[in-house]
């Protein structure tokens, strides 16, 4: 089993960073192994990891680069940890790789996006220095998640062509690790919790890979022992429960150890865990059986220089303009974000929508122009899809195996923006869905991101969703400018359209927006314009406010980010509340003003 368990230091176990200078390399020819490059590359540069690589780069050939690329560092291996399991743990390398340590090739994996492990343990030399080559690729095609394709030039040149509407940033983007695990360890554990009252019971599973039994003791915030219990498989109850709660967070210290027959600690892993519960009930989203309107955005990984690599100082930046601004909620569009994000989510109470990195389910390279205008690709047809399938099942097993025990995390997003208009669609969906249920020990709810094709009339697979979300583009896409009183016809039309089904389930809108230079005024308004971007927001909110099943609104974007060039991006999406610098644009003080006076439970029957 590939541990997902988040690397930390303890008793047992130790954890060195491998962060900072890697050799770098182009592999334009896909020889390197031919050259020899697992054991060495022969004309590397040194670039950062973690880091995207493109936006190093000052010539649009390295910036575009398309196909297979190389980095090698040498790290040291002290003899103490010998009779112990070595592994390397990247955190992602987008979008696959091939990890050679000492020439050996030590482990494969495909997804750019989630991590995984490499034992290392039967070739490293102890007590000095072992070689890392990891050859990656970024290309895209119709089973990668994200989805796209290649295309070559004329000039012979390939180009990454995508189905999805951000650039597509690649390389180690997050942080890589040197572990050392006992031999007999802690794989995985998984907690569901339950209210009593003012007590909590937590039902836990602890995986091992050793006969040894398990405890499990649970500390609060002062360090007092709240709740403990033997066994691989237990319940743990908690008195007078501090519960976890939406901007008020409050997290248990949980300490897994693995004793043998003279009480000596053999393995020990600890986490912080936040006790709540969430579902779904009728048209409301309870969290601790509580009614919660989500405010706040979908966003990226994405910032200057460095592109989607793991970037501590802009994620602190972002969730104090979150928390300024009111919100309380964000999805990780359109892939699962580094897993610190969600630590510091539990931390500040922040509700996440995790979102599984399967976009571009369209064939098109305009997505958000054909999602508009009808267009049908039968993209569930196509003779790869199973592979497709078998990928999106691995890439959402990691994702959940990760994330379940976040108390952030309270819905599963498992596509976003796919083409569900043909029938073929169906078993498709069906499968998903139902791993998804199975992996998940809290059984969150399951949703997926529907594009503007997928209307009531039209869509084959809303019936699958536990939370219909809906990106809509009104006023923008469709009806901008002078014709926005005519996309307000037609949104209000949609919107009528899914009332009368009666579905009985809470709506949220995941993206709504308009593209807005943030130095730009204009009047009277114009597309483009920040008087324009208010206009179309309080169009947008008139509609959510008019529909009691409407529980949730996540702006399109939290911040500007770069795209694919082309005549409808000038220097990227300019959705963004805030600049790509994380600066306000004039409808951050509009959404400022309206979510936080806006009450958490909005339209519940408790509600305002």
């Amino acid at each position: 089993m590939d541990s997902m368990l988040y690397p930390i230091n303890s008793i047992s176990r130790r954890c060195v960073s491998l962060d900072g200078l890697w050799k770098f390399q182009f592999d334009e020819d896909g020889d390197g192994v031919d050259k020899g490059w697992n054991f060495e590359l022969d004309n590397p540069i040194e670039i950062p990891v973690p880091a995207s690589f493109n936006d190093f780069f000052v010539d649009k050939e390295s910036r575009e680069y398309c196909g297979d690329f190389w980095y090698e560092k040498d790290v040291f291996v002290p003899q103490e940890w010998q009779g112990n399991d070595i592994f390397l743990r990247f955190s992602a390398a987008t979008h696959r790789a091939i990890v050679y340590v000492n020439g050996y090739n030590v482990g494969e994996h495909e997804g750019g996006f989630l991590p995984f492990n490499c034992d290392i343990s039967n070739v490293v030399y102890y007590n000095q220095y072992n070689r890392i080559c990891v050859k990656m690729n970024n290309e895209l095609s119709h089973i990668s998640l994200p989805a796209g394709n290649v295309k070559t030039l004329t000039n012979g040149k390939k180009m990454n062509a995508p189905y999805f509407d951000f650039f597509n940033y690649a390389g180690l983007n997050r942080s890589v690790y040197l572990t050392c695990i006992p031999k007999e360890a802690i794989l995985d554990f998984s907690v569901s919790h339950h209210i009593n009252g003012c007590d909590a019971i937590t039902d836990y599973e602890v995986t091992t890979n050793g006969e040894h039994n398990v405890i499990v003791n649970v500390f609060d915030n002062d360090g007092n022992k709240v709740a403990s219990s033997i066994g691989k498989k237990g319940v743990l109850e908690i008195k007078d429960v501090h519960l976890w709660q939406v901007r008020n967070a409050y997290l248990y210290h949980f300490v897994i150890m693995i004793f043998d027959e003279n009480e000596v600690i053999l393995d020990e892993y600890f986490d912080e865990i936040g006790i709540r519960t969430v579902e779904v009930k009728n048209e409301d989203i309870l969290i601790n059986n509580e009614p919660v309107y989500l405010k706040g955005f979908g966003k990226h990984e994405d910032s200057d220089v460095v592109g989607r690599d793991f970037n501590i100082g802009v994620m602190k930046r972002d969730f104090e303009l979150m928390k300024w601004i009111g919100a309380n909620s964000f999805r990780t569009a359109h892939y699962p974000y580094d897993e610190t994000i969600y630590k510091i989510a539990d931390k500040e109470g922040f509700l996440v929508i995790d979102e599984v990195s399967a976009v571009g389910f369209m064939e098109s390279m305009m997505n958000f122009l054909d999602a508009s205008s009808g267009k049908k690709t039968a993209w569930f047809k196509k003779e790869s899809t199973p592979q497709l399938l078998e990928n999106h099942k691995q890439a959402l097993t990691e994702l959940i195996n990760r994330d379940k025990n976040h108390a952030c995390v309270i819905a599963w997003s498992l596509f976003n923006e796919p083409e569900t208009t043909d029938e073929a669609a169906i078993p498709y969906f069906q499968e998903i869905f139902d791993l998804a249920h199975q992996l998940d020990p809290q059984n969150r709810p399951r949703t997926f991101a529907m594009i503007m094709n997928s209307r009531p009339e039209t869509c084959k697979c809303y019936q699958f969703a536990d939370i219909i979300a809906l990106n809509r583009y009104y006023g923008w896409y469709i009806g901008g400018g002078y014709e926005i009183s005519d996309a307000k016809m037609m949104f209000k039309q949609e919107m009528e359209a899914w009332k009368d089904k009666h579905l009985n389930k809470p709506f949220i809108f995941t993206e709504y927006g308009a593209d807005t230079d943030g130095s730009l005024h204009k009047l009277p308004s114009a597309m483009w314009s920040q008087e324009y971007q208010k206009e179309y927001l309080n169009m947008q909110h008139e509609i959510f406010d008019s529909y009691s099943f409407v529980k949730g609104e996540q702006i399109w974007n939290f911040a500007d980010f770069q795209t694919t060039e082309g005549i409808m991006r000038v220097n990227g999406n300019k959705k963004g509340v805030f600049t790509r610098q994380r600066q306000p644009k004039d409808i951050a003080y509009l959404l400022k003003n309206r979510w936080e006076n806006l009450p958490q439970n909005y339209k519940s029957k408790q509600g305002s």
